[in-house]
């Protein structure tokens, strides 16, 4: 059974690693290794605002 828990706003929160199955981060699963923690726990918001950080960041 999947390992999720409910957030102030209600919204689901998964584990790192189970994002990294899901259909919806699919193109991203080799950013998403590097960029979250296999046993924390993230809502969709905060992972597609990790991912937006990270496409925004600076080159050098």
């Amino acid at each position: 059974m999947a390992v999720k828990r409910k957030t102030e706003a209600g919204a689901p929160a998964f584990t790192g690693a189970q994002l990294l199955t899901f259909d919806r981060y699919r193109e991203r699963r080799d950013l998403l290794g590097v960029l979250l923690d296999k046993d924390q726990r993230y809502t969709f918001s905060e992972v597609d605002a990790l991912i937006d950080n990270f496409m925004k960041g600076k080159v050098n």
